[in-house]
């Protein structure tokens, strides 16, 4: 007896059958996906916290794709390819700040800093447009495999639930100050920087200040009086014969005698005196790195702390929104003011940030004609005295921030041997401090022969220069505390422990006597450096520097930490009040 299927039976049969290989084929995809995924994680993240952390996350991004896309398999592949850029940029950054990838490199990405990249990187963009080709057909594939379909409800609970998570266990484990700087974890410290940021945010907004007074304080009075979004000059002339003024930032410089036990060359500390035969020691808000947050402080006389954990970011977050500065205020007083900026502008903002705080002629690596920023003290002197010709025809008086970079880090290596000063004999250190030391040795030359030639070159006028270590460079925990451990030297700095944050700050004199130095203290603040450098000059104090003159003399020097920051987020809220900090 035969038997005669029905009509159709057998189309019905082969689409089930290919419907049952491809729910197949869809679950091998899925669980492959997620094996790699398993794999990425297992070989970053160290310790039972961070791996259970890094799975949150990686459940948190999947869902949350899913209440999009409702494709597990799209959506796995998709957090997956974001997963490996995220450690990849996280490694990238390690490798050059020693710093992993945190939730607000997201938060406060721009145009500027993607345009740095692709400047630093000009590979970048080819690899950029060879990924997506490759990843859309990919991911096409994988979406016509893709049989399944999640509800928008369960992917909505797995966002909540994973997101809950990881807020607990961020806020029950909170990150300890060393671990960003260990290159390992990536995805978790991310994931727990988010909560975070969202925390420092919602609580006291991207700057530290006192709530806003009942009625407008005395600064913003003058400032809405005038008219003016800043505060108008107090009686300054601008036709008054007045110095050049030239801020030298020593990169990563201090005095080493600080330190035990090193030796150093006859005559080394000469260097670190004043024109007035003082040694004088400026407390700096950053160690081992990062520049800018010094930069920030002699440029606008704030504090980088007032940010909180935002501070590594601060001249970005500043760009455009802080217009309080040193510069503006010598631009008051017919100034010209320059910055020979020593890498690209767009780099965290910094060209934004300058222009914002009075500086008008920004000038960077590219239009000096270099593509590196470590180069020669010599070179940027050289940069200098080119731009003080040029600025000449006006016949008003100059101010220029002028950068070394000679003695940025690595020391394990002789940098331009062939510059090495006559005489120079290794003092005796290890190999690391001597090169560190002849570094040191390098500037001092060059800046006794820069200082000749505009003596030299410009007999009949006059010049104030005041020069800075920016930090102490990485190696002086070596130095100053042999063998510390990771946790105790974190600890040290977390509690702002002055032997690190000390540098030293010396004012100079060519053919010119400083008028007043009586804001010079013998440990200072880097905030309160434009109080030095204007009063030294002869240049009348604005309202907003005779208050922070005030509160240098209430402090004794210290700025952040007078008060436990009360007397900072009282100045800050008067300078939100005047319109010189806005949109914060």
């Amino acid at each position: 007896m035969s038997v005669a299927a029905e009509p159709g039976t057998n189309q019905s049969i082969r689409a089930g059958s290919r419907g049952t290989r491809f729910s197949a084929l869809g679950i091998g995809v899925i669980v492959a996906i997620h094996l790699a995924a398993l794999a990425v994680l297992l070989s970053t993240e160290y310790g039972p916290f961070a791996i259970t952390l890094s799975l949150l996350a990686w459940a948190f991004m999947n869902c949350l794709l899913l209440s999009v896309l409702r494709r597990p398999a799209v959506c796995a592949a998709l957090a997956l390819a974001l997963t490996v850029i995220l450690i990849a940029l996280s490694q990238f950054k390690f490798g050059i700040l020693q710093l992993s990838l945190t939730f607000l490199d997201f938060l406060i990405i721009d145009r500027d800093t993607f345009s740095f990249l692709l400047s630093v990187f000009p590979q970048l963009q080819f690899r950029l447009i060879v990924a997506g080709l490759v990843a859309v057909p990919v991911l096409w594939l994988i979406w016509r495999f893709d049989p399944f379909r999640v509800r928008l409800r369960l992917a909505l609970s797995g966002v909540g639930a994973s997101a809950a998570l990881i807020a607990a266990m961020a806020v029950a484990w909170p990150e300890q100050a060393w671990e960003p700087f260990q290159g390992v974890n990536h995805i978790s410290n991310l994931a727990r920087s988010g909560v975070v940021a969202v925390s420092r945010l919602a609580s006291t907004g991207w700057i530290e200040a006192d709530p806003p007074a009942t009625s407008p304080l005395s600064l913003a009075r003058d400032a809405r009086a005038a008219g003016l979004p800043g505060l108008p000059p107090d009686a300054c002339d601008s036709t008054a014969k007045r110095p050049h003024i030239i801020m030298l930032l020593d990169e990563s410089s201090f005095d080493v005698t600080s330190a035990p036990d090193i030796k150093v060359p006859a005559g080394y500390t000469d260097f670190f005196k004043s024109a007035d035969g003082k040694r004088r020691t400026m407390i700096a808000e950053s160690t081992g790195g990062p520049t800018w947050y010094t930069e920030f402080n002699v440029l606008t006389g704030l504090s980088a702390r007032s940010f909180g954990d935002l501070k590594f970011y601060v001249t970005r977050i500043a760009a455009g929104r802080v217009t309080r500065g040193l510069p503006q205020a010598l631009q008051n007083c017919g100034y010209q003011t320059i910055s020979l900026y020593p890498t690209y502008g767009d780099f965290l903002g910094a060209r934004t940030f300058q222009k914002a705080v009075g500086v008008e002629q920004f000038i960077d690596m590219a239009e000096m004609g270099v593509n590196e920023d470590m180069q020669p003290d010599k070179f940027y002197f050289d940069q200098a005295l080119k731009a003080f010709a040029r600025a000449q025809s006006s016949r008003s008086p100059v101010f220029m921030f002028v950068y070394l970079t000679a003695n940025h880090f690595p020391w394990t290596d002789v940098y331009r041997p062939d510059l090495t000063p006559p005489g120079w004999t290794p003092p005796g250190n290890t190999a690391e401090v001597d090169e560190y030391i002849r570094r040191q040795t390098m500037t001092a030359k060059d800046y006794g022969e820069f200082t000749a030639r505009l003596k030299r070159d410009y007999p009949d006028q006059s010049f104030l220069v005041l020069r800075f270590g920016d930090h102490q460079p990485a190696i002086s925990q070596k130095m100053l505390e042999p063998g510390i451990d990771q946790k105790s030297l974190a600890k040290r700095l977390m509690a702002s422990d002055p032997r690190y944050y000390s540098t030293y700050y010396a004012i100079d004199g060519i053919n010119y006597d400083p008028k007043n130095l009586s804001s010079a203290l013998d440990t200072l603040d880097a905030a309160y450096l434009p109080l030095v450098l204007q009063e030294a000059a002869g240049i009348p104090l604005d309202p907003t520097f005779k208050e922070q003159k005030s509160i240098m003399l209430r402090c004794n020097g210290t700025f952040y930490a007078c008060k436990k920051g009360a007397e900072v987020r009282r100045f800050n809220r008067l300078l939100i009040d005047a319109g010189m900090i806005k949109g914060l």
